[in-house]
């Protein structure tokens, strides 16, 4: 790029590069990379097209352009996502927030509305933290988040304190819910729940990126599932909600062993995108 690149002229370049690149959404991913390497919102990017950038911005662009076209996700280039009413830092080795989790959030936020006591909450595979953080945000939950890896641990744990969230939320590193005493109101997951030979055929953006560690549910995708409903629900009260993301073809399966389980009100909640993805039961 010469000196007299400007935001504009420079956006358009960075959209026909990615382009190129296979990047589905071009425009929008070059949107972020600038935002991102010059400070200025994507809003502000439209006001300031006459705007040349400095010799340290185009570095910064000109790297996370070739990691953006290699496909690597935007989260892990940015360093952010949104998620809700909350923009939670990201790192590799993390899961990235998906907007279907938001819902999972709220099936929960809506079984508790009116609630005349603090609300605690277990969330097992916490990731970035991003639905701990929620629920806590929004609705005073006091919640326990846990996670078996040391790279979500961390994350976490910054995005807990980046919040002013650390008087309600406690990340601790964990398998499931091994060391967790208590009883709780709440058991929230997004657990690893893609099936095995589903695996294959993501696209690399997630298969190349993300940790399989977070998405890998086994064979049947319910091997982390079933240590939830094994190990986690008799730290549930009665009446409590229990939640959990799990992958299209899973949710009537799980639905039958939620009610095997002596669960009931047992639900499954479509994502945006009209799929079966979240599932409900009270204990």
């Amino acid at each position: 790029m010469s000196e007299q690149w400007t935001i504009q002229r420079t956006l358009e370049w960075c959209r026909g590069y990615l382009e190129k690149h296979g990047d589905e959404n071009p425009r929008l991913s070059a949107e972020w990379l600038l935002s991102a390497a010059t400070g200025l919102s994507r809003l502000n990017l439209y006001v300031n097209f006459d705007k040349p950038l400095s010799m340290e911005e185009r570095d910064v662009l000109r790297e996370s352009l070739k990691r953006r076209g290699q496909g690597e996700p935007l989260q892990y280039i940015t360093g952010e996502s949104g998620f809700r009413h909350i923009v939670v830092r990201t790192a590799s080795g993390v899961l990235i927030p998906r907007p279907e989790t938001e819902l999972l959030v709220q099936a929960a936020l809506d079984y508790f509305e009116g609630a005349q006591q603090t609300i605690r909450a277990l969330e097992v595979g916490t990731g970035t933290g991003c639905i701990a953080c929620s629920l806590a945000k929004e609705a005073g939950m006091e919640v326990l988040a846990t996670d078996i890896s040391d790279e979500a641990v961390a994350c976490a744990t910054r995005n807990v304190s980046a919040l002013g969230l650390d008087d309600l939320v406690e990340i601790r590193k964990a398998d499931c819910v091994e060391g967790v005493e208590g009883a709780f109101d709440l058991l929230i997951s997004n657990p690893p729940y893609i099936p095995t030979a589903v695996m294959e055929t993501l696209p690399h953006e997630v298969s190349g990126f993300e940790p399989h560690l977070a998405l890998d549910g086994g064979a049947d995708g319910l091997e982390f599932f079933d240590r939830l409903v094994n190990e986690g629900l008799v730290l549930v009260r009665e009446g409590g909600l229990f939640a959990c993301e799990l992958h299209e073809t899973c949710l009537e399966e799980a639905q039958r062993r939620l009610v095997d389980a002596g669960l009931h009100d047992v639900r499954i909640i479509d994502d945006l995108a009209g799929k079966h993805r979240h599932i409900v039961a009270v204990v």
